[in-house]
């Protein structure tokens, strides 16, 4: 008998000065899916909110909603029924070997590193039990040919020695695009990714043109993100948004771990010291 996981995935198509290529990652154990999307769906409609959750909404106006959602969905990352994983790169160091094809193809290619390797899927079984994976992709945004052939590499997955000895199978006719509006866990994953890229590019400290305060939603969503810290910090006391999670002494942290951050450097990178925040 076989175990099933969910995941879902989405990225950031904003980008910024410092990081860019967010990509954002929820597991559920199917066993336990029901219950979580009761539980985030109970959590919107006891602070009123019937539309899409998004980070794009946070304001002035829904801080406290927003606030209430965020704890929820901690409080069920601290249950350890989700796991999240989020990936990004810092533009400080950028390949070398940026040829044509690695520009054209470079969100798909990120993109499979990440379902990859972000959650340690090799790690998660004892080598018998078979491990399927159900992925939904929160919809891409790149043509219909490349969609394809990206996620026939995703269900390839499964042939690589690692997932191959692991037992981990990605079938192609459970890797799916889908819409956020339908899956209120990629909403809730939305509101971290989001707040990720939004503090990782000093995006708290913007000003409206000819100000000399922040505008109030602004000043919402460092406030959202702050809560967010402050849940992670609750599981890593010393948690450091802007570089890859150590794996304090096994790899297995990799699917153990509740929460994760993957700062993705290429092999081949080299400093690019006009990317560095200034103090």
């Amino acid at each position: 008998m076989s175990r099933e996981v969910v995941i879902y995935t989405d990225e950031s198509k904003e980008g910024g000065p410092y990081y860019a290529s967010f990509y954002g990652g929820a597991l559920v154990e199917s066993t336990q899916l029901g219950g979580v999307i009761e539980t985030l769906e109970a959590a919107k409609a006891a602070v009123g909110i019937g539309a899409e959750v998004k980070w794009q909404k946070v304001s002035a106006g829904y801080l406290d909603r927003y606030l209430a959602l965020v704890n929820t969905l901690f409080d069920v990352v601290d249950s350890g029924q989700i796991k999240i994983r989020i990936m990004f790169r810092h533009r400080l160091v950028e390949s070398k070997r940026l040829d044509a094809y690695r520009r054209e193809h470079a969100y798909h290619l990120l993109y499979y590193q990440f379902v990859k390797h972000a959650f340690g899927l090799q790690f998660a079984t004892d080598g018998v039990t078979p491990l399927r994976v159900r992925l939904y992709l929160d919809d891409l945004p790149d043509t219909r040919e490349k969609n394809e052939t990206f996620k026939g590499h995703l269900a390839g997955l499964e042939h690589s020695p690692a997932f191959r000895r692991a037992k981990v199978l990605i079938p192609r006719d459970q890797i799916a695009e889908v819409r956020s509006h339908d899956h209120v866990v990629m909403q809730f994953l939305d509101v971290v990714l989001g707040a990720m890229q939004f503090r990782l590019n000093d995006h708290h400290k913007r000003k409206p043109e000819g100000a000399a305060r922040r505008g109030k939603k602004t000043v919402a969503k460092e406030t959202v993100y702050r809560e967010i810290n402050r849940r992670i910090r609750g599981i890593y006391p010393h948690f450091n948004i802007g570089v890859t999670t150590g794996l304090r002494g096994t790899h297995a942290n990799r699917w153990l771990d509740p929460y994760r951050h993957w700062c993705f450097q290429p092999a081949d990178g080299e400093l690019d010291p006009g990317r560095v925040k200034p103090r």
